[in-house]
């Protein structure tokens, strides 16, 4: 079992904004975001798509983004 509920991804992105990426450039629903230490991350979901536990896992991994930041 997983810590991860699904999550809209307009709420992902506003946590990750609070732990301080910011928006690098966007194409379409492709947004890079960039933190310093952190190497670019492609924030690539729909504002209305629901993201699972397994993904929100691995954006995890790739963003230092915990459970209770959402």
């Amino acid at each position: 079992m997983t810590d991860w509920p699904s999550t809209r991804a307009p709420r992902v992105l506003a946590a990750l904004l609070r732990l301080g990426w910011v928006v690098k450039r966007q194409t379409g629903s492709h947004k890079v975001l960039a933190r310093v230490g952190w190497p670019d991350y492609v924030f690539a979901f729909h504002d209305r798509e629901e993201i699972g536990p397994r993904m929100l896992a691995k954006i995890a991994k790739s963003t230092g983004l915990a459970p209770g930041d959402l």
